[in-house]
């Protein structure tokens, strides 16, 4: 409301102090607000100076955003499976691709349901073949790899503020580097390539309406109503994520006793975005799919992250991909569940949940 009543309701004074809290809040050099996180990835592999013909390294096991945003350059995913032990690009097979294949020109680890990715060893390999780290780290706030915030250990971080994730402007995402050059050249990409920004040209003394277009820029910028919603959420982070860890945690505890489901991978510190169950098919009667439905007739909504890209029709046709290509990825996609997980959940619905689950899996189980 105060935003409102102000008159300014773009980017404005609202938005710095975001801007300003949320890198304080990560201990990085830059943090410039967009209006997704998907402006904001594209916004990275721009100042990266990726182009047609390069190729970015990724697992397929991510949203559509990760690799679109290489294609708006004209550059190529190189799709890397995942580890077995968890939902992220496997270091090793990273390594082997980094050796084998050419025009490689940065690397974009995604740290799945807030687990964080193996960042030592990748920062390692970009570091051992000169390629900029873009973290997609929308999943990944505020957990840590370290003691550094998921985001800040590559050259650019990416975050997502969209409705279902850890702090929320509804739609919106941040972006945070430590590098002077990719932050103006995403500064003045971000706002159609004008070198300065309206709040400026508004908020100073002189004539406001002279500005240069310096690049064909695009229209990326969050406005100061998302924003105000953003300090709000981010002076709450805390809250959000003990309850979100104290979900997973009685999920854990509830699922232990039962092999016909695995549960996800817990570290030390994880921001828990995503809570993601895998059933062991052949202990049951049912496949994972019906499992759904069932959960779904019981009243409770579920979803499966991610339907791995190298099965969409756009990266088959054009690549050649087959499901098999990447067996983990489908190992992974084909067994899991993501159950509900956000602080407005009651501990009486986290039991329903629960409950829920247990009397689906036990109806069906047919034993090891």
């Amino acid at each position: 409301m105060r935003v409102l009543r102000s008159g300014w309701l773009t980017t404005g004074a609202e938005t710095r102090s975001f801007e300003e809290e949320f890198r304080s809040a990560v201990g990085a050099k830059h943090a410039l607000a967009v209006n997704s996180a998907t402006a904001g990835l594209h916004l990275a592999v721009d100042a990266a100076g990726i182009g047609a013909g390069d190729r970015v390294a990724m697992s397929p096991y991510t949203f559509a955003s990760t690799a679109e945003v290489v294609r708006y350059v004209g550059a190529d995913p190189l799709f890397v499976d995942i580890a077995r032990d968890s939902y992220n690009v496997d270091a090793n097979r990273l390594a082997d691709a980094l050796g084998r294949e050419g025009r490689i020109r940065a690397v974009i680890p995604v740290h799945i349901a807030g687990d964080p990715c193996d960042m030592d060893r990748i920062i390692a390999l970009a570091r051992e073949y000169k390629l900029p780290v873009i973290e997609d780290a929308a999943h990944g706030f505020p957990a840590k790899s370290g003691d550094r915030i998921l985001g800040t250990l590559g050259a650019v971080g990416v975050y997502s503020f969209y409705a279902t994730k850890t702090i929320t402007t509804g739609e919106g995402g941040m972006i945070v580097t430590d590098d002077d050059g990719l932050a103006r050249r995403m500064s003045t990409m971000r706002l159609h390539g004008i070198d300065r920004e309206i709040w400026d040209r508004y908020s100073t003394r002189g004539a406001s309406w002279r500005y240069e277009v310096v690049e064909p820029g695009y229209k990326y910028n969050m406005t100061d109503i998302a924003a105000a919603m953003g300090r709000v959420q981010l002076a709450r982070t805390d809250e959000f994520h003990r309850r979100r860890i104290a979900i997973a945690t009685r999920y854990d505890d509830a699922f232990a006793g039962r092999d016909y489901l695995r549960l996800p991978p817990r570290h030390d510190d994880h921001s828990w975005h995503l809570y993601i169950i895998r059933v062991v098919s052949d202990r049951l009667s049912i496949s994972r799919d019906e499992f759904i439905e069932e959960l779904a007739e019981a009243g409770i909504g579920t979803s499966v992250h991610f339907i791995p890209l190298h099965t969409m029709p756009y990266y088959r046709n054009r690549y050649g991909y087959k499901p098999a290509d990447f067996p983990e990825s489908m190992r992974k996609f084909s067994s899991s569940i993501s159950l509900p997980i956000y602080p407005g959940l009651t501990d009486q619905e986290v039991g329903r949940i629960i409950q829920a689950v247990l009397a689906v899996g036990d109806s069906h189980y047919k034993g090891p």
